[in-house]
Formats: C-alpha cells, structure tokens, sequence
C-alpha cells in the first residue's frame, strides 16, 4: 500500500513523497528511507525499488529533496548536497514517528548524488543500521575533472564569481541546463545523462525539470561525501558501481569503497550511469533489497 506523505524538515521546509506499507504483517515494519539523484524526482524509477522492499516486508519512506519535485523550498530547482543529508536525517526522525516504523531498524538507499549523501548521513547518524550507496558521487572535486574539459574550468568558474556578485547584488540566480545535447553549458554533460533524463525520464514524469542553479554545480564540485566512508563501519554498507560509469567515476567509487571497513559488500554492474535502474535493475534491485532484508 502507497499513500502520500508530508514532514517538515529541522528549518521549517515541508517535503513531500510517499510511504509504502506492506500488505501483509502489522508491523511495525523495518524502513528504508529514500532519496533520489542531482534533479531527480521520486517518479524516476524510485518506485521500482519502494515496491520491491516493500514486497519484501519492509516499509519504505521515498520522498523529493527540498527545491525539487513535491516538496517546497526555494530558490526551486537549487541542488544543496548538505540541506539534502539534513533532509535525509529529518526524514529518518520522521519515519520514527510512524506507527508503522520499526524505529531499531531503519537503513537508507541513495542513489547517485544521493549515493554520496547515505555515505555521509551513515557515518553520521547512529540511528541508521544498513546503507545502499548506488552509483554514488564520491569526489565532486576529482568528478569534475573527469566531467568537464580543462580548457572549461576556467570559464566555469568565472561564472560562478559573477552568479555570486548578482546574487549578493539581489539579482535572481542564473541558471543553466541539467543536460543538453546540443553543446552548450549544462550540468551533467555526457550523452547518457541526456538520454535517461529527457528520451527516457520525460517520458515516465512530468515532474523533473531540465534546469538547475549555477551554484548547484558549484556545489557539486566543492562536495566530497567519500571522505566519510570509513566512519560508517560498523553499519553495514552495500555500494552497487556501474564499470562504465563516466558520470559518477567508478574509478573513484571503487577506490573509495576500498576506505570502507568491514561489514561491507560491492556488486559491480556491467554498463553506464543509468543502466541500474533499468537494464540492470533485476540485479541491482534484489541486491539492494537482500542487503537490507539481511541487516534490518
């Protein structure tokens, strides 16, 4: 059974999403707790892993990040890793709320941006005892040299100076594409991330849309969740890695689990970026589900 939800985070912001309660049983149930990536909304193929937990016995709570989607928040479509890991911990508090949250068992799946995120909130909040990281950014730093061109940097950063002074100067903030196949400056600028977010994801939702904050991006390349890694053990941690992922590194991710302790397991995937939420996702899936089925 899905219905909808809302929940206040710490600051007042109301997020919105849904909570996912299994038929059978009367709980209360272990929860995995639900975000998505850089833009994402719950539609994009979020539902597919709720529904699997869910049959699994598990109540899921999955909601949008602040600024995105369902949930409030302004300036909309603005991408702040570190409101979105206090959106996650209010969530888990909220979650706690539920009569039909077993509150001793509560895990976290992130995905993407969102990977990096449950590698910080896990380290962070004790409260958590089992993590998914999937496909996650590890490096925003060392990620962007990958994702865009050295003769680019320059430029980009002199944007950002200028987004900067407009903003202080109270003018609106600029923005820019997430993805764009048409060469000009965008977020996530490889061909895959155009494919999945506009061929494929504008088909399933109405609810992303093509545009965030510069300083969105300037955020992302200051933001380095792996240095976390290692304080999450002794909750365990599952990473799924696409092999071919050339938006989130794999090289980085696989180096980063390397940091890891134990109790901790890698599932690595053929292909690119987005192929675990569909090509790969009858393995991706049940990976992520018998984690959390085994640790919760």
């Amino acid at each position: 059974m899905r219905k909808n939800i809302e929940f206040k985070t710490d600051d007042g912001i109301t997020l919105r999403g849904w909570h996912y309660v299994p038929d059978t049983g009367s709980g209360p149930f272990p929860t995995v707790v639900m975000a998505h990536g850089f833009s994402a909304t719950k539609e994009l193929f979020l539902d597919k892993y709720a529904d699997l937990y869910c049959a699994s016995g598990m109540a899921v709570l999955c909601y949008d990040h602040r600024n995105l989607g369902a949930s409030d928040g302004e300036p909309r479509q603005e991408i702040d890793p570190w409101a979105q890991i206090n959106g996650y911990r209010d969530a888990i508090t909220f979650a706690e709320t539920l009569p039909e949250t077993d509150a001793s068992k509560i895990g976290i799946f992130g995905s993407s941006y969102s990977g990096g995120h449950v590698l910080v909130v896990g380290a962070l909040d004790r409260r958590v005892k089992c993590v998914v990281a999937q496909v996650p950014l590890v490096d925003g730093p060392r990620n962007a040299k990958y994702v865009i061109p050295a003769h680019a940097m320059a430029g980009m950063r002199a944007m950002f100076d200028a987004d900067r002074r407009a903003r202080y100067a109270g003018q609106p903030p600029i923005r820019l594409p997430v993805v764009s196949n048409d060469g000009s400056p965008c977020a996530l600028p490889t061909a895959d991330s155009y494919d999945f977010m506009v061929d494929v994801g504008s088909r399933k939702t109405d609810t992303w849309i093509n545009e965030v904050t510069l300083r969105s991006v300037e955020m992302f390349m200051e933001y380095n969740p792996g240095a976390y890694i290692a304080q999450i053990s002794p909750t365990p941690l599952l990473m799924l890695v696409q092999r071919e992922d050339h938006l989130t590194i794999a090289e980085l991710a696989l180096e980063a689990y390397e940091k890891a302790l134990q109790p901790k397991k890698l599932i690595t995937l053929p292909g690119g970026h987005f192929a675990a939420y569909i090509d790969n996702f009858a393995t991706a899936g049940p990976g992520s589900r018998d984690w959390f089925v085994e640790h919760l």
